[in-house]
């Protein structure tokens, strides 16, 4: 498989972004091994709109590397969201899906990128317990719930879901080599060789 690599990680007060640039680098690693190629974007680095359209076109898989800030992804994903996914317009999506004789049908179905899938790997500090137990602080919604609208905006250009990695409890019980091993483990669950 394509396969494009986003690190939506962002240097910002105590925070370095080392762990998601890990877990980009681990991604990266493990998929080459098992035979599939691979293309990279570090936002924080910048980006050429057109060169990220294109390796949308590309790839048949992409995976978004962030960190959980104020219960969704850091502000440089969004924009770079917004940057390529307006400017795409044309090879991305074609419209939002609606038409003139029936206005109220069709929202989000313009996408051209269809047969296309992404997933979510994500690092929050929160515990697990707090997306999944019914009365926490999510309500027992699920990390998926929390970041309905991001799979939404890749669904508005026809790309589908795949299951969601998310690294728990990063800061107050930082398990490195367990996040690691278990990414690998998802990885060839997800994108076998």
């Amino acid at each position: 498989m394509n396969i494009l690599l986003i690190n939506g990680s962002k240097a910002f007060g105590p925070a370095q972004g080392r762990l998601n640039h890990t877990l980009h680098a681990h991604a990266r690693d493990v998929l080459t091994a098992l035979g599939h190629q691979t293309q990279e974007t570090h936002i924080d680095d910048g980006y050429d709109i057109p060169a990220e359209i294109d390796k949308f076109l590309w790839m048949d898989a992409v995976i978004w590397q962030m960190p959980g800030w104020w219960m969704g992804e850091p502000w440089i994903v969004k924009e770079y969201i917004d940057h390529v996914f307006s400017l795409g317009r044309g090879k991305l999506h074609e419209s939002d899906g609606r038409h003139s004789a029936t206005p109220t049908e069709g929202y989000g179905s313009g996408g051209l990128l269809h047969g296309k899938r992404h997933m979510l790997s994500l690092t929050w500090n929160a515990p697990i317990e707090a997306f999944i137990r019914p009365g926490d602080f999510f309500d027992g919604a699920g990390v998926d719930a929390v970041y309905l609208h991001f799979h939404k905006a890749n669904e508005f250009l026809g790309i589908k879901p795949l299951p969601t990695f998310i690294c728990n409890d990063v800061v107050k019980n930082p398990q490195v080599e367990r996040f690691l091993a278990d990414y690998r483990a998802h990885l060839q669950r997800v994108f076998p060789a």
